[in-house]
């Protein structure tokens, strides 16, 4: 009950902020001058200020209504709904996630239980890791030769780092006495690995992967920028050029919600495998 109490207070509060920052948004943006006031000069000018002024809360709200209210439409190239454009940043993240945990996870386990297969990688993770996923574009651009399979490799290098080091973490760390337990039961390897270590890895291997994720996600829209195309980072970047930024405004807040959603769906896969000795 005390529990119960405490979410609606944190809630009733996030909710209290929200319209305190938006208010005072509101208020600090300059009024603009209604058409029927403006010079011959002003409407030619733009009304005597920059068309591309930062625009208030209502505004954004606006574009909100308007975008969401048809997501998937589909004009041509440069003009797609918001529902596409992330549709196609969450299936490269997917992609480029799900392929870097079929690699990443067996071989964190391979590191985890193996010092020598420690002592062998490590130096290799440790040189690869730090590099910038970005950076890995223009190589994969030459060498793949295709945007979309270029910007889910980018993917695949950031979130392969993550899962592979916690795994390996999770693993090193299972108790001794468990895996001795296993082996005085005559288990294989092979089910020792599934029976014991995975469930008692299991809420550092989720660790690696809600990072990685969060990673993913971040990088996307970096890449989507340079290579174009589609998605939300070029929806993004393409709504700059345009000077429109209400809907850059807009899209950046779409890019915090997707974000805060697949960390959420992460977060409850991390309590489900989450365990109390």
């Amino acid at each position: 009950m005390q529990t119960l109490t405490e979410n609606k207070k944190a809630a009733v509060l996030s909710i209290l902020i929200l319209l305190i920052g938006c208010l005072i948004w509101e208020m600090s943006i300059p009024a603009q001058k209604v058409a029927g006031e403006l010079t011959e000069y002003e409407m030619l000018t733009g009304g005597g200020q920059p068309k591309a002024g930062v625009p208030p809360p209502s505004q954004v709200l606006g574009k909100a209504w308007e975008q969401l209210s048809n997501p998937f439409y589909d004009a041509g190239p440069n003009d797609k709904g918001i529902g596409i454009q992330i549709g196609y940043s969450i299936y490269r993240v997917l992609t480029g996630y799900l392929l870097a945990a079929v690699i990443a996870i067996p071989l964190g386990f391979l590191i985890g239980m193996s010092s020598v297969a420690h002592k062998a990688l490590n130096p290799f993770i440790q040189v690869l890791r730090p590099i910038s996923p970005l950076a890995w574009m223009p190589l994969a651009l030459f060498i793949i030769q295709d945007s979309e399979a270029s910007a889910i490799f980018v993917i695949f290098i950031c979130s392969i780092w993550p899962m592979l080091i916690n795994t390996a973490f999770g693993v090193a760390g299972v108790r001794e006495d468990w895996v001795n337990v296993a082996r005085t039961h005559e288990l294989g390897a092979v089910k020792t690995a599934f029976t014991v270590i995975l469930p008692a890895a299991a809420p550092t291997i989720v660790t690696g992967m809600r990072i990685s994720i969060g990673i993913a996600w971040l990088v996307i829209v970096a890449a989507e920028m340079l290579v174009g195309g589609t998605g939300i980072g070029y929806y993004v970047w393409n709504e700059w050029n345009n000077l429109d930024l209400t809907s850059v405004i807009f899209s950046i807040l779409m890019i915090g919600v997707v974000g805060m959603l697949l960390d959420s769906m992460f977060g409850l896969l991390q309590r489900t495998v989450a365990y109390t000795e």
